[in-house]
């Protein structure tokens, strides 16, 4: 079945009143997007099949800033990969009312009801399925540590503190994160292990900052998952 036709007028100005402002997108980021939208969904396809060497000429701006933004537009959620490999990559183009921060925003409104009368300090967080899945909903469908999508079946709970340092179950020191990450990361301190991942490009030094400044706020109890109905 084909693709609705979309009203590209539409399309833009939610692009530009909303989504941009929400994900405070740099104008690349903009660039970028429109671009990879405007081959993909206002073509027609849901899928687009393209090579960052492809897409720097059409958008003139540089391959390393290019491909940071595409970094970024997919750790944001409006780009989901599907593949990678040395021919490029194959993508879902999100319009903008797709983007999954459009609806986790207004999901966020009732955090604070929804854990009301919960102590989350007391909570073992691998206790039970519901506590597990809401330390993954409250990343978003990232990896808390290389800020890449993942799906049910590539990620896992990773200790911040290791268990083997007396890490606990607590929901300050349990994060959602892909396979691959909890595999290299092991018994290593977590601000040792994003600088790892910065240090072989993983992670940007912005990316970086801000996986820091995350672990932080996740030992100060700001980063708390919705919990409800237990």
């Amino acid at each position: 079945m084909n693709p609705q036709k979309l009203d590209g007028v539409a399309v833009w100005k939610e692009l530009e009143d909303d989504l941009a402002p929400r994900l405070k997108l740099n104008p690349i980021d903009r660039v970028v997007y429109a671009s990879l939208l405007r081959h993909s969904r206002l073509e027609g396809k849901l899928r687009l099949q393209f090579s960052i060497p492809w897409l720097a000429p059409k958008v003139r701006i540089s391959v390393g800033p290019v491909r940071a933004s595409v970094r970024r537009l997919a750790d944001h959620g409006a780009l989901r990969l599907i593949k990678r490999n040395y021919d490029g990559h194959l993508v879902e183009v999100r319009l903008p009312a797709e983007v999954p921060v459009m609806r986790r925003k207004t999901r966020a409104c009732g955090r604070a009801t929804l854990s009301a009368g919960i102590d989350l300090e007391q909570l073992d967080f691998l206790r039970t399925r519901k506590l597990r899945q809401a330390i993954h909903a409250r990343e978003g469908g990232q990896c808390f540590y290389c800020r890449r999508r993942t799906s049910a079946r590539s990620r896992c709970l990773d200790h911040v503190v290791p268990r083997a340092r007396s890490g606990q179950n607590s929901y300050r020191n349990l994060v959602s994160c892909c396979v691959d990450c909890n595999w290299q990361k092991k018994d290593h301190a977590a601000p040792d292990f994003l600088r790892e991942l910065y240090r072989d490009g993983s992670l940007s030094r912005k990316e970086l900052s801000r996986g820091l400044r995350g672990l932080q706020a996740l030992a100060s109890g700001k980063f708390r998952p919705v919990v409800a109905d237990l």
